[in-house]
């Protein structure tokens, strides 16, 4: 651990220092913004002032000013706002870089291989934790099981998260360890996949039941959560994302945050969503948080989860499952409890954002708020976190209630194989309907839910307008009436995601009165095409006026 803290102090006194704190003038530059009217707008240089935030906007043939600290040149490249990820989990990210990433593997051998050697490598650890395993990606036609870990790893407790968060896998010891036998029973909300004909654990738990595992695995001491940090912001600076939506935030990421702005390191910008109502109320108390470290961090909202996923057939769903028709899915509250944890939160003014992929948990919290729309009054934004399986009968609500679609491009072009499967060719009208919810009339928040995919906002805008993956399959674009335009796209990693967080008005855009969060791209998303976007170099990123990293 030490090692690791020594390089990344190292990398980060390495990167080139920018002007702070002074009148800084960045010229020479192709600017691209959404405008506080939302539609697109070009200018040629900005003026940042001494607090971080821009204060003049400067197109071609406006006079420069004469009174400038520092100029800074842009040598043309092209400036975008920075990238907001509207919808990830940044502990994750940062646990990912320290932990064993199965997402790339092809087959269950590969995983078992990489498992093997990353076992052999790190002989001192008590568990082999992970994440990334994907058996629809690996072409399993089945869940893997602790028979296939056992057979690599048979000495310690070995605990794997899907690709998507929502089931996990054990082997033998690790489940030993959490006292899971054929006499446990299915929690709430959960399911323990059980092997062929028999109640025995086969190795995989999916969504409430991972609980039953993660109650024994060790939980990261406070250094290794700090170190998780550094390298999320490393890793989401590096690829022009300046600020996110934290969903599911704990206390202790929360502290976490808190101790990283304490002492200055916090430089990305923390959008915090409380994983749970007891975090929810140590943290803002009575109400949200103010902002915190100059715009940097805020808890002002609940996070739900109302179902799980489709890869796990854990989202829920109103009818049977195409590929599994004795099952429709995993609820994870019912319609009381759902609207209940709402009003506790609503009813002290923290916004909500309720995670809901299938129909059915669609439908019940489009009608929860529907239903709490009239006692809670005002600016509420409601959010829907994934939104990806709507009843296209229902998709009106969006716009009725100005609910926010906090989506997630990239897991269309991950997605789409499977939900054929799980849904059937019948039932694909609302499937990651994005057109058609912006078409209602509900905001648009873009974002990539990292680690279940790559932080990298430039593939998600290249398959939000194509509807295509990195290989630009299928031709023409898979449901192409679902795509959406290029200003939409980019509002939606930009302003959208900032007006989802009740950030709008101090970040987001490149206008005067917001901050300084900008990135230097080598290529214009709007000359360039799908497979193009998709290669985008980040040249530069600033947040607040400050320079953090550059390409080498």
């Amino acid at each position: 651990m030490k090692t690791l803290f020594v390089s990344l102090t190292a990398i980060l006194l390495a990167v080139p220092a920018a002007p702070a704190l002074a009148d800084t003038l960045v010229d020479n530059v192709q600017g691209i913004t959404i405008g506080t009217d939302g539609k697109l707008d070009r200018f040629d240089a900005l003026v940042i002032a001494d607090d971080g935030r821009i204060s003049a906007v400067l197109k071609q043939g406006d006079p420069r000013p004469k009174r400038i600290d520092y100029r800074v040149d842009g040598e043309g490249r092209v400036m975008l706002p920075g990238m907001i990820d509207a919808h990830l989990h940044v502990m994750g990210v940062g646990f990912g870089e320290l932990t064993l990433d199965l997402s790339q593997t092809a087959s269950l051998e590969e995983a078992l291989q990489e498992i093997a050697e990353f076992a052999r490598a790190n002989p001192s650890r008590p568990w082999i934790l992970g994440r990334g395993w994907n058996q629809e990606k690996w072409g399993l036609g089945r869940f893997p099981t602790a028979a296939d870990l056992d057979a690599v790893v048979p000495d310690r407790p070995v605990w794997l998260s899907r690709v998507d968060g929502h089931a996990s896998w054990a082997n033998s010891i690790a489940m030993e360890k959490a006292a899971v036998t054929a006499a446990s029973k299915d929690p709430s909300g959960g399911r323990i996949i059980r092997k062929p004909g028999s109640r025995e654990p086969a190795g995989v738990f999916v969504d409430a039941a991972e609980a039953l595992v993660n109650a024994v695995v060790p939980a990261p001491r406070p250094s290794d959560r700090d170190i998780a940090l550094r390298k999320a912001q490393d890793l989401l600076i590096a690829s022009g994302i300046t600020a996110v939506a934290d969903m599911g935030t704990t206390l202790e990421d929360w502290q976490t945050y808190r101790r990283a702005g304490d002492n200055g390191a916090l430089k990305l910008r923390i959008m915090a969503y409380a994983g749970s109502v007891q975090a929810m109320e140590l943290i803002g108390g009575p109400g949200p948080t103010p902002w915190l470290y100059q715009d940097r961090l805020r808890m002002g909202g609940l996070k739900l989860y109302l179902d799980g996923a489709l890869g796990s057939r854990g989202a829920a769903l109103k009818q049977p499952y195409h590929d599994e028709p004795s099952h429709r899915g995993l609820p994870r509250l019912t319609s009381a409890q759902l609207r209940n944890l709402m009003s506790r939160a609503a009813m002290d003014g923290f916004q909500l954002a309720v995670h809901a992929i299938g129909d059915a948990a669609n439908s019940d919290v489009l009608s929860a708020i529907e239903e709490l729309s009239s006692s809670y009054s005002g600016d509420r934004r409601w959010r829907i976190e994934h939104a990806q399986i709507v009843d296209p009968a229902e998709i009106a609500l969006f716009g009725k209630h100005s609910i926010i679609a906090s989506m997630q491009p990239l897991h269309q072009t991950s997605d789409r194989l499977m939900a054929e499967a799980r849904l059937g060719p019948d039932r694909l009208g609302g499937a990651y309907a994005w057109r058609s919810i912006a078409a209602a009339g509900a905001p648009l928040a873009f974002g990539s839910d990292a680690p279940v995919e790559p932080a990298d906002s430039f593939a998600g805008m290249a398959a939000a307008i194509s509807r295509t993956d990195a290989k630009g399959e299928p031709f023409g674009g898979w449901l192409p009436q679902e795509s959406v335009s290029r200003e939409a796209a980019l509002a939606a990693f930009t302003s959208g995601a900032a007006y989802a967080g009740f950030a709008d008005g101090r970040f987001g855009r490149l206008v005067p009165g917001e901050r300084a969060d900008f990135i230097l791209v080598d290529r214009d998303p709007f000359l360039s095409s799908p497979q193009d976007i998709r290669g985008t170099r980040v040249l530069e990123t600033w947040i607040n006026g400050e320079r953090l990293f550059v390409a080498k």
